[in-house]
């Protein structure tokens, strides 16, 4: 009896010790699992903001064809009526399609700066940007039908309607305000960014005598962006440091799945307002 019961307690002893010895292997494969969860989660959600953008981009064109049917139903019609709704179509085709460019270029970006490879959306992306300039011919042909019917495309109100002898002055004055208010819009919500090692930013003299953006330095090494537009910028780098002035209320710093940083921007107007430019050291 006595044996049988030094027997049992030994190969209690010797279970306890196998699965001590399991449990150095089993953490491992916890963290290897917890890290592919992590790099699956960040890839399926560059993915729902890819195929977010891509939604908007076919429902722009959804909208450019209905109004494009809207102008062809109108341009048989006549009086001021008809061509008030046609001026009306007409620019919001030439707004969604400007609109459609820059989400296809938003696209694009989030492309190259992801880690998914889609070369299929790729080629998608190049077939959408083909059927626009399509539509830019299309829309021509239009506009050349509409003036050979004599609508007056583009009219400010029935009160210029009536003034006949200053309709081509004022047209074109409205023409020359609508490019500058287009031109101001631009620029107000274009900015530039650049991230590099220390001895980059000295090489392209954006970092000189221990200042930044203090002398000729190289806007070339600058990405241009629209800050309506692009709210994210993928840093590479598991080390970041603005140098630039920005409210911090207005960015956070997060790591993905690689422990690499991304500025998102929750406040773009706020964290534009001090500076167009923004330069980021990194390591």
């Amino acid at each position: 009896m006595k044996k049988l019961m030094i027997a049992a307690l030994c190969l209690m002893a010797l279970t306890a010790c196998t699965q001590k010895k399991n449990n150095p292997a089993e953490d491992a494969l916890l963290q290897q699992r917890d890290s592919l969860t992590r790099v699956i989660e960040q890839k399926d959600n560059e993915i729902d903001d890819m195929v977010a953008t891509m939604n908007d981009i076919q429902e722009g064109f959804r909208a450019i064809n209905e109004a494009e049917q809207r102008v062809t139903i109108a341009k048989n019609g006549e009086g001021t009526t008809a061509a008030e709704g046609i001026r009306e179509n007409m620019e919001f085709i030439q707004s969604q399609m400007q609109q459609n460019r820059e989400l296809i270029s938003k696209l694009r970006n989030q492309l190259r700066q992801s880690s998914v490879k889609a070369d299929q959306l790729r080629r998608t992306l190049d077939n959408l940007t083909q059927q626009l300039d399509e539509k830019d011919n299309q829309l021509r042909q239009l506009q050349a039908e509409l003036e050979a019917k004599d609508l007056q495309i583009g009219e400010l109100s029935q009160q210029v309607s009536a003034l006949s002898g200053n309709v081509s002055h004022l047209q074109e004055e409205t023409s020359q305000k609508s490019q500058t208010i287009t031109s101001q819009d631009k620029q107000l919500n274009t900015a530039w960014f650049a991230y590099g090692t220390k001895k980059e930013l000295k090489d392209q003299h954006i970092i000189e005598d221990g200042k930044v953006l203090r002398s000729n330095f190289n806007r070339d090494y600058f990405t241009k962006i629209d800050i309506r537009i692009d709210k994210e910028i993928r840093l590479y780098s598991r080390s970041a440091k603005i140098l630039t002035a920005h409210p911090q209320s207005s960015y956070t710093l997060l790591q993905d799945a690689n422990k690499q940083y991304i500025l998102r921007i929750t406040n773009p107007q706020q964290f534009w307002s001090t500076s167009k430019y923004l330069v980021v050291l990194v390591k």
